[in-house]
């Protein structure tokens, strides 16, 4: 295995220690994912630097130039505060010629952008959920057509930023309260869609020309009160109480219809190529009783901490979290990027 010289792009406020010594679990749940990357690529052999971005590209500049990194390894979800900005960060990689890890930026700006996401699935012939767009500052108009209940969320933001229980409406009042909320708390416009019910499944994706899919991977909802929809909230996601109260879990999904994991495989590579991803994506779908799929979003730079679901999927795979980065390490390395081109 070569070793190389690694920047590691993270937030200014997630600059993980070097140990987890001291540290109480609230702080460590913080910068799990930076500190897991950061201390396994050590581990490996390479040279690590971390690097904490805020609102200014000065320091990267510096350090690409100063320290001439190989590779920079990118965990970045915001920059300046903005979901979306993240990718002219990798823009910028772009532009100084600096080999990253991850998607590139047009795959980056395509599925950020809920709707137009959506837009190029549905050219695809991608199932997806019927959906409108309610724009900020504008008076919500309900078309009669619309069919209850709805699912109302942020059109840019994700981690499950805004979504809660209250996002599943069931009439026009509620549909007009949970837009006003979306506008007012994200500052965005209000992607409504129609809600579907059934199993929560999760499929990773990992290369650039040749991709491999990983398992199928599963959240289950335990025990939440039925008069709860079982959506993915942020409580659901990133609370861990609250998932242990309900017995909310994810793992390898089992017993799913015959053809479904088939299926699955050539929808997640249809999506990853019609957004143009690369390095390694997931794709969130859910599954109808009637065995209907439906994809939900596709994610640009998942998760990476070795307890979450990728890495967890990886693992079924037979990718120990050590290898899966490496992976990711070569995909970034042999990006065909435009500057590569240009320069051969």
């Amino acid at each position: 295995m070569k070793k190389v010289r690694a920047l590691v792009l993270v937030h200014a406020t997630l600059v993980p220690p070097n140990s987890l010594e001291g540290a109480t679990e609230k702080e460590i749940e913080e910068w799990r994912t930076e500190y897991d990357v950061i201390s396994q690529l050590k581990a490996a052999g390479h040279d690590v630097r971390p690097l904490g971005l805020s609102d200014s590209l000065s320091e990267l500049r510096g350090a690409i130039l100063e320290w001439k990194p190989d590779i920079v390894f990118n965990l970045l979800e915001e920059f300046d505060g903005i979901v979306t900005y993240d990718q002219h960060v990798v823009a910028f990689l772009e532009l100084m010629r600096q080999p990253y890890t991850g998607c590139n930026p047009r795959g980056m700006m395509l599925s950020r952008d809920k709707v137009l996401s959506k837009q190029l699935l549905s050219y695809h012939r991608v199932p997806t959920p019927q959906f409108m767009v309610f724009a900020r500052g504008k008076r919500p108009r309900v078309p009669r057509k619309l069919r209850f209940p709805m699912f109302v969320k942020s059109s840019t933001e994700d981690a499950s930023l805004g979504i809660a229980h209250a996002s599943v409406v069931g009439d026009e009042k509620q549909l007009i309260e949970r837009i006003a909320f979306i506008h007012e708390q994200t500052g965005s416009d209000a992607l409504v869609e129609e809600y579907i019910e059934g199993r929560e499944l999760y499929v990773g994706v990992i290369g650039n020309e040749r991709l491999r899919v990983l398992p199928v991977w599963e959240m289950t909802f335990g025990s939440l009160p039925e008069n709860l929809p079982a959506i993915a909230t942020r409580k659901v996601k990133w609370d861990r109480r609250y998932q242990q109260k309900y017995g909310i879990t994810t793992a390898a999904a089992q017993d799913l219809p015959e053809g479904t994991v088939a299926r699955l495989e050539q929808l997640s590579k249809r999506i990853y190529r019609a957004l143009h991803l690369s390095g390694y994506a997931r794709m969130d779908f859910r599954l109808r009783a009637d065995g209907t799929l439906y994809v939900l979003e596709a994610n640009a730079n998942p998760n990476l901490s070795a307890a979450e679901d990728f890495a967890q999927s990886a693992l079924n795979a037979g990718l120990k979290y050590g290898e899966l980065l490496q992976r990711i390490l070569a995909f970034g390395e042999h990006y065909p990027a435009a500057w590569r081109a240009a320069r051969a």
